[in-house]
């Protein structure tokens, strides 16, 4: 799933500057609530942070989730199988908006993964490629896709590159 981050980081037109500003902290707080709630083990609230037919792609290994109930199902198992605790830390949100109501992101992600299989903690370097919608003045997660640059015993073995030149 391209999500088109462009490297012109300059506002999409047709947008004001009063509603860019407000706009962009709405969208980056969506970006640091799914880690809030990740870490905290509320799957409910994380998939509330998505639209209805939201796109996931976690990396190649595994099926993209395609609805706001297929992400609720995944992060519930997730979090209660696999993860005993985890902590997200995210930097360097870049976000475009495309209109005034369609915006992309891109942000660096550090990730710590307890489990409960293993005693080995998993890292992840990487980060989150976003687009967001807003809709009935409310914005929401359409498509999240994770990448990675750096991983150590992390519980995957491929994932999808930075793009990289």
């Amino acid at each position: 799933m391209g999500l088109g981050i462009s490297t012109n980081l300059g506002e999409g037109r047709g947008v004001s500057e009063t509603n860019s500003q407000l706009d962009r902290q709405a969208v980056e707080e969506l970006i640091y609530k799914y880690c809030y709630y990740f870490d905290r083990n509320q799957p409910e609230e994380l998939s509330q942070l998505f639209t209805v037919d939201a796109v996931v792609d976690y990396g190649p290994e595994i099926a993209n989730l395609t609805s706001r109930k297929q992400i609720f199902e995944m992060v519930s198992k997730g979090l209660a199988e696999t993860f005993l605790a985890t902590s997200h830390h995210i930097s360097n949100v870049l976000v475009s908006f495309k209109s005034e109501t369609s915006a992309t992101s891109t942000s660096y992600l550090y990730a710590w993964h307890k489990y409960h299989s293993k005693e080995e903690i998993g890292h992840l370097w990487g980060g989150y490629e976003h687009e967001f919608v807003k809709i009935e003045g409310k914005w929401f997660i359409k498509n999240l896709k994770l990448f990675g640059v750096g991983m150590q015993d992390f519980h995957r073995n491929t994932m999808h590159s930075n793009g990289r030149k």
